[in-house]
């Protein structure tokens, strides 16, 4: 899990609940988390307890003091500076009732935000949510690749306006970094939950994998770790998540486990706010049909619609930049009422002669390789002409690793000679002609 500085507040951090109300949980919920903490801990201090749920000690307290008239939890020490000084321990008649509870769900940790709370949430960070995909801004954005300026004054637009995009074209020409690098663009912290209550049933929300901590100097200087807002939730950085061949339509869909008792948001869930990039768009288990018709309602509403276990559904805020990339032409995988729906198409174009200088130039430069004069143009004209190989964006940094790897072999320096740069052709690129036999 990344830790990154803050950057700038789109929405206002959620304040810290006051009391058992404002959680918008029961108190019911709050004693269960609580209980369970101590069951597996055995003894805790308020304090501790307060920081393993999120909440403020006189936030739990009621639940804490309903624990100990039905004597399921003691105090058993503490100082004098009042109940989250003190140290709590669970009994035997507490335990068997966390038994029960574990029997359900075996969620513990940090209190969730009911699904309420979220959707007005997230429903201020959509009419907030700074579009500051100027021209300068792309162009600094996109400054280490070689891309044309038409493609980029499609993408800036496409950015701004929040929609999905189809990034497509020929394989090779950076349609994934291309991808990856407008999560760049997308300014603003936003608030994610742990989780989420939803009908009495947890949906664990925050991956640590997919999502980028931010930590303001007020966190890293409070002394009391929960004055500095609602610690049920946790700012991030804008999300991007990128999925490829794997993608199935149950991943787009709750995940539930029998054996924990609770739920895991689905691909788009966690990539709320942020950026959702179906890489290899047509490759995956499913049909790119059954895949859209999924989402056909969401991209238009910018809601979604899930279900629970109980066949209960509900609604889920949908504030997802879709990017599909692609080699396939978009509308070879899906038909016309798709397309409407992901309004932005952007073609990433194979780089003519002078771009591909350009690039093989700064490969060099970034693998700190020295080429002799004139070589591109050689291998140009001597190897790619009269094969009739297209260019790609990425064959000047893949000929260089590879002309380099043989140069280490052969205990030479990294110097880019014809002898070098042929032999990764030629280990490179398909020979598909048909062998000649020489009979002697």
């Amino acid at each position: 899990m990344a830790t990154i500085t803050a950057s700038r507040e789109v929405v206002p951090f959620p304040a810290a609940p006051q009391s058992v109300e404002e959680t918008g949980i029961p108190l019911d919920l709050i004693l269960q988390l609580a209980l369970k903490s101590l069951h597996f801990s055995g003894e805790l201090s308020g304090t501790d307890l307060c920081r393993r749920l999120g909440l403020e000690f006189h936030v739990i307290q009621p639940a804490l003091d309903l624990l100990k008239t039905q004597q399921q939890i003691s105090i058993v020490g503490g100082g004098f500076v009042g109940g989250a000084s003190y140290r709590y321990r669970i009994t035997d008649t507490g335990r068997t009732r966390a038994a029960l509870f574990l029997e359900s769900s075996h969620y513990v940790g940090i209190a969730p935000v009911p699904l309420a709370q979220y959707q007005a949430y997230m429903h201020a960070y959509r009419v907030s949510v700074p579009r500051v995909a100027t021209q300068e801004r792309v162009r600094q954005a996109f400054s280490h690749l070689v891309i044309s300026d038409s493609v980029l004054d499609q993408l800036g637009p496409a950015i701004n306006a929040g929609h999905s995009m189809f990034v497509y074209g020929p394989p090779g020409n950076g349609k994934t970094v291309i991808s990856q690098a407008i999560h760049n663009l997308l300014e603003g912290d936003i608030a994610i939950p742990h989780a989420l209550e939803i009908e009495g049933q947890i949906v664990r929300l925050f991956d640590p994998v997919n999502h980028e901590v931010v930590v303001t100097e007020h966190d890293e200087n409070s002394l009391t770790h929960l004055r500095a807002g609602d610690h049920r939730w946790v700012r991030c950085r804008r999300p991007m998540v990128m999925v490829g061949g794997e993608l199935t339509l149950s991943s787009l869909e709750l995940s539930y486990s029998p054996t924990t008792g609770f739920y895991r948001a689905p691909v788009q869930a966690v990539a709320n706010g942020g950026v959702l990039v179906i890489d290899d768009f047509g490759r995956q288990q499913c049909s790119p049909r059954e895949l859209l018709n999924r989402w056909i309602v969401p991209l238009e509403s910018r809601v979604d619609f899930l279900t629970l276990q109980s066949g209960q559904k509900f609604e889920l805020p949908f504030m997802t930049m879709i990017v599909f990339a692609t080699n396939v032409r978009p509308a070879e995988l899906v038909d016309e009422a798709f397309l409407r729906r992901i309004q932005y198409k952007i073609f990433a174009e194979s780089p003519t002669v002078q771009d591909f200088k350009t690039i093989f130039t700064a490969c060099c430069r970034d693998l700190g390789a020295t080429a002799e004069s004139g070589l591109v143009e050689r291998v140009l004209l001597d190897y790619y002409r009269p094969r009739n190989i297209p260019l790609r964006g990425c064959h000047p940094r893949d000929l260089i690793k590879q002309a380099l790897s043989l140069a280490s072999y052969l205990g030479r320096p990294a110097h880019l000679t014809p002898d070098l740069l042929e032999a990764a052709c030629n280990s490179y690129f398909v020979n598909d002609r048909e062998e000649s036999v020489v009979y002697a």
